[in-house]
C-alpha cells in the first residue's frame, strides 16, 4: 500500500475515475481535486446520492449504478468518512475495480487489507492531486 510504484500505476492507468462522496458544492475538497483530475484528461464520474451532476457529469447514487452506466472504471477515489469504507471496498471487490484510493484522512486499514487480499491496489490516506503534481505536473 502507497507505494511509490502503485502510486505511479494508478496515476498512468486509471483513466476513469468513480469519485465516492463527489459534491457539487463550492469549496469542498472533493470538487476541487476532482475538477482538476478532469481537467487534465481524466474522466471523473461522480457517486453520490445526493446530487443529480458534478462537473458536467450524471452522478449516480450508488457504485453499483456508476459501474453499470460508465464501463471502464478503473479507479474509486473515496471522499468519505472512514466509516464508509467497508461498504466502499465490498463495492470494489464486488465490481472487479482494480484500484482504490482513500483520500487524505480517509483511514481504515481493515479495509484496505481487505481490499488488497482480493488484489485490488490501493492507496491510503493521500491527496491524489498532491501525488499527481508531485508526478510532473
Amino acid at each position: 500500500m502507497n507505494e511509490a510504484a502503485t502510486i505511479r500505476e494508478i496515476l498512468d492507468r486509471a483513466k476513469t475515475i468513480a469519485v465516492v462522496g463527489l459534491t457539487n458544492r463550492e469549496g469542498r475538497a472533493s470538487l476541487g481535486v476532482s475538477r482538476f483530475m478532469q481537467s487534465r484528461g481524466y474522466r471523473i464520474v461522480p457517486v453520490n446520492p445526493r446530487i443529480e451532476s458534478a462537473l458536467g457529469e450524471k452522478a449516480y447514487p450508488t457504485l453499483d449504478a456508476a459501474v453499470e452506466a460508465i464501463p471502464g472504471i478503473a479507479l474509486v477515489n473515496v471522499f468519505r468518512a472512514p466509516s464508509f469504507v467497508p461498504e466502499v471496498v465490498n463495492d470494489v471487490i464486488k465490481l472487479k475495480i482494480p484500484y482504490l484510493w482513500l483520500q487524505e484522512g480517509v483511514i481504515h486499514d481493515e479495509a484496505a487489507a481487505q481490499a488488497e487480499a482480493a488484489g485490488v491496489k490501493v492507496v491510503m490516506g493521500r491527496c491524489i492531486l498532491k501525488d499527481r503534481m508531485a508526478a510532473g505536473w
